[in-house]
């Protein structure tokens, strides 16, 4: 997609976005161009802040990155919005970058003014953010100022040097519009990290060729040094941990405690006591210098394992939020690496299998949940089979599009040639009904009861979707089937009518939209479970719609939850931060809802609701076994022969297990059971995951 077509394609994303959502334009701008900023690490969350001050006063904020003393170096991220309603990919000029970063820069000194603070209204967005600069300021170690752009950041604009406001440094970041194209048009979702050890980390490091017994790619053993590594992290960021499945996958910037106390009181054993670092690179500038081996550079480097070991070293390079510098001789220290070199085209494939294996010590479910999972992949096929009904008014059926990586639909879309085939792309796959992984967790975890989670923000939240769901499915992957397809569509039925409901309320002033959301929906739940009873999600997917009995308990819940939400304890005055606490949901789930009978009608018994699940779960676990007897078949005799073979000379394979594998080789004469199929590719997961070369595309699918 060239530059211009995406420009168009964003502006277009966004316009319908608001319209289907019922938001204002800009802040669903926000929304959409900040997505890739935390997608690439640049901010761990971007909360919603919409001020500008009165005309001529220069003060203006959109949002900001979070608490800063939730993050491991003490940043406070503020964040700037520049939109073009032209849709033409047009110019962002120096003068005006300059301009809006002063405007974001004025709000940061004026929110340190307690007279200026105070004068805001108590209950607005604008002095929640003051409140908390204010509050927080003395533990800030450095500042963070982020201007995201649907503009052209003009090529004479070569940067903005730092800048120092009470002390602590002030950095500029921008995205705009071809840094945003960049970052989609990568294949794996982040930009290039290109590490130059030779220019800007002290020098090369010598390294050690590992011994491969394959081609496709290479490996190389070395030391580095604690501080070379913090300094590369301060650079880069948690992008470098994207493809770390238990950063993915848990909060991240916490430290160690035992490589802290190791760092601080034995910082020459830290190689000694450390399993050091796992990281992968697309291509490095290796050199021969009398009889060494020199690593001047890598491209696309990534640390797969060892996220703990890097963020406490750059912890100790930084010193940790709120707190004096404890003395740490980083210049004592050193971690050991492996480092694989996996080009581009591997890197999807390998990639997570090394961050998977490499991360055994604390097991996750299946691959790490990345867009490759097989519950993605299930899900992905479900959005693409399945029709929901046709709308009441419509005679038009439609699909609900899964989008289990980005881009999908774009590429989806853009198979089309012609403008009739894109528009019968279109009315089968509305872009109303798309739907992402980010999207997925939080029509799934408001339901769960979690609405403070969700207000952590779209990455925090799907880290704890990803590892609670990925354990439900090692416990039973039936449970993920079709019915289950229909529950999440009817969920996100009720998630987005919710978003327009509350809009659309008299006592709404804008703000907190998002966690009024959430909360609102999570009370619902609460409620309708200490009734023992269930919401029909079958029959809200038949109507692709609410019953005005729902509409109308939602809109009742969403103004009690709103006043929770607007009235925090006196220690927190930032509505955004108390939505994220455990005791807001605490106040909200007990807080007394009238809910109407009218509603209260509709609701199923647990009986009927059980009975369903038993049923879809046992429907599924057919449809499993069909699909295992094809691809054992489809794999053909002489495969099964082959990994039969593999797993006898290395004593591998359990009696049950060659039995299995020898029934396949018996093909055609011979068809394995719907039940032996499924055990015959458990085993052969096995047997790849010791060593076995040979791929079975049919049993990963």
């Amino acid at each position: 997609m060239e530059l211009d077509a995406f420009a168009e394609e964003l502006f277009q994303d966004i316009v319908t976005a608001a319209g289907a959502d019922g938001q204002m334009i800009e802040d669903v701008a926000f929304e959409k161009l900040c997505t890739a900023v935390l997608e690439a690490g640049e901010m761990d969350v971007a909360d919603r802040v919409a001020y500008q001050g009165p005309p001529g006063s220069g003060i203006r904020v959109d949002g900001y990155g979070g608490d800063p003393l939730e993050d491991a170096a003490g940043t406070l991220g503020l964040i700037i919005l520049d939109f073009d309603h032209s849709r033409s990919g047009s110019r962002l000029t120096n003068t005006e970058m300059d301009v809006l970063f002063r405007r974001v820069s004025s709000f940061l000194r004026h929110a340190l003014d307690s007279r200026w603070r105070n004068a805001l209204e108590e209950t607005s967005p604008a002095f929640g953010l003051a409140d908390l600069i204010a509050s927080r300021w003395s533990k800030v170690t450095r500042v963070r100022l982020l201007l995201v752009s649907n503009r052209q950041l003009s090529e004479r604009a070569e940067g903005r040097e730092a800048e120092t406001l009470d002390g602590r440094p002030v950095t500029f970041s921008v995205w705009d519009l071809r840094r945003l194209y960049r970052f989609a048009e990568v294949g794996r979702g982040h930009e290039d990290i290109d590490v130059d050890l030779s220019g800007e980390f002290g020098g090369p490091l010598a390294v050690l060729p590992a011994d491969q017994s394959k081609d496709d790619f290479e490996s190389y053993l070395g030391v580095i040094p604690g501080q070379v590594l913090a300094a590369i992290y301060d650079r880069f960021g948690a992008r470098l941990l994207e493809q770390n499945v238990r950063v993915f996958l848990q909060a991240r910037g916490k430290v160690n405690r035992g490589i802290r106390n190791t760092l601080e009181n034995e910082p020459s054993r830290f190689f000694a006591y450390n399993n050091g670092i796992t990281a992968t690179a697309e291509d490095v500038d290796l050199e021969r210098d009398n009889g060494r081996l020199l690593l001047h550079g890598m491209k696309n480097f990534q640390i797969v394992n060892g996220g703990q070991t890097t963020a406490s070293l750059h912890v100790a390079y930084r010193g940790r939020p709120g707190r004096r510098q404890t003395e740490v001789d980083l210049s004592r220290t050193s971690v050991q690496v492996k480092l694989t070199v996996v080009d581009r085209e591997r890197a999807t494939e390998l990639v997570p299998k090394i961050s998977e294996y490499a991360n055994t010590q604390n097991r996750v479910s299946a691959a790490d949940f990345f867009s490759n999972h097989p519950f993605h992949v299930r899900l992905e096929t479900f959005s693409r089979r399945i029709y929901a009904p046709s709308a009441e008014g419509t005679f038009v059926q439609s699909k609900w599009f899964y989008e289990r990586a980005r881009g999908q639909y774009a590429d989806a879309r853009s198979q089309y040639g012609t403008t009739a085939q894109r528009k019968k792309f279109d009315l089968e796959n509305p872009r109303r009904q798309l739907f992402t992984k980010t999207d997925l967790a939080k029509f799934w975890a408001v339901w769960e009861k979690r609405p403070h989670v969700v207000s952590l923000g779209a990455q925090k939240n799907f880290a704890d979707f990803a590892g609670r769901v990925g354990a439900a499915w090692e416990k039973d992957e039936a449970q993920f089937n079709e019915a289950w397809f229909r529950e999440i569509v009817a969920k996100a039925i009720v998630f987005r009518r919710t978003e327009r409901i509350v809009s659309a309320q008299d006592w709404y002033q804008g703000g907190y939209r998002a966690n009024i959301v959430a909360y609102t929906i999570a009370k619902l739940a609460h409620d309708v479970e200490a009734r023992k009873r269930g919401v029909d999600f079958e029959a809200i997917w038949r109507r692709q719609a609410l019953t005005g009995a729902m509409e109308g308990a939602l809109a009742l819940a969403a103004y009690d939850v709103h006043e929770i939400l607007i009235s925090p304890p006196d220690h927190m005055r930032n509505v955004t931060e108390w939505a994220k606490k455990q005791a807001c949901w605490h106040g909200a789930r007990s807080q007394d809802v009238n809910w109407p009978e009218a509603f209260l009608g509709e609701l199923n018994s647990l009986e009927q609701k059980h009975a369903a699940a038993r049923s879809a779960k046992r429907s599924q676990r057919e449809l499993n076994g069909l699909e295992a007897q094809m691809a054992v078949v489809q794999a053909g005799p002489g495969f099964w022969s082959d990994a039969l073979q593999w797993g006898r000379t290395r004593h591998m394979l359990s009696p049950k297990e060659a039995g299995v594998l020898q029934a396949a080789t018996r093909l055609p004469d011979q068809l394995p059971s719907d039940k032996q199929s499924l055990l015959i590719l458990e085993t052969l997961r096995r047997l790849q995951s010791e060593g076995y070369p040979k791929a079975l595309q049919a049993a990963d699918a």
